[in-house]
């Protein structure tokens, strides 16, 4: 059992290599659309929510506390999906998310620019899809690597192409995508990777840190504070600002589910101006 969290680049074919291992290993596929549809059930613009899973929100809406809340309701459901194992994640940021998991196998596939270029202009064409040019499919793509990476470094401050993020890195101008399928299948069967106890209860632990920081941030009295969360086994800490109710806080964590004890600590936090994590 393991978990595949895949980071691609577009004209990569990453998705197809996600979608094809998940096929061959029996496990659950997971793409944005996925992670889009469970995160609607906390009731947030879906609109917003799309554009969110792919890019940086804009410098208006980076004071919206509601922007907020949805990155981190995004957040939230890829740890939910992360916590049934046997499973295919497509982005979402969980080379990131997922750092440190043992049983996470964090991958990232790539291409030269010209080669995929060409890939997806050959692809949209067979497709019947009018006015594709390799002009504005490179625009296309490059439009999509800024934003990917604009994201990343938004909300983790990190580089999308550190290789530190990511424990196998696939060029597919090399490895053909039968390969790469055979490469990840394998890998994935490996005792290495295999779920212990320990590893589970690490997704378990950040998945309900991270259900709480959403229902603190949608809460009219705390979404505009910065409320750090930890978890362990059911029990949660809160680091509270000053300005920050502490009963009401404690209140609104003690009503997730999961949550056994609630522990608090006042620290010097600003309220929320922006999302950086």
């Amino acid at each position: 059992m393991a978990i595949l969290a895949i980071s691609q680049e577009m004209g990569s074919g990453g998705a197809e290599i996600g979608m094809t291992v998940a096929t061959r290993l029996g496990y659950t596929y997971v793409d944005n659309e996925e992670l889009l549809g469970r995160a609607q059930r906390y009731g947030l613009a879906e609109d917003r929510l799309a554009r969110l899973v792919e890019d940086r929100p804009s410098w208006v809406e980076r004071f919206d506390a509601e922007t907020r809340r949805c990155i981190l309701a995004l957040q939230t459901v890829l740890y939910e999906f992360a916590q049934a194992d046997n499973i295919v994640l497509m982005g979402g940021g969980g080379q990131w998310l997922l750092r440190g998991v043992p049983h996470a196998l964090r991958t990232r596939i790539v291409a030269p620019f010209s080669e995929r270029v060409t890939r997806l202009t050959a692809t949209l064409s067979a497709e019947g899809r009018e006015r594709v040019t390799p002009k504005t499919v490179a625009q296309f793509i490059r439009r999509d690597d800024i934003q990917k990476s604009a994201r990343m470094r938004y909300l983790f401050d990190v580089d999308l192409k550190d290789p530190g993020l990511y424990d196998v890195h696939i060029n597919t101008a090399v490895l053909s995508r039968a390969a790469a399928v055979q490469l990840l299948a394998n890998l994935a069967r490996q005792p290495d990777l295999a779920t212990t106890e320990a590893g589970r209860q690490l997704v378990a632990d950040r998945a309900l840190a991270s259900q709480v920081e959403v229902a603190l941030a949608g809460h009219p009295d705390l979404r505009r504070r910065a409320i750090n969360v930890e978890s362990r086994q059911g029990a949660v800490t809160l680091e509270l600002s000053s300005g920050a109710d502490p009963d009401v806080a404690r209140s609104v964590a003690q009503g997730v589910a999961g949550v056994q004890s609630v522990a608090l600590r006042t620290v010097e936090i600003p309220i929320v101006s922006s999302f950086p994590v």
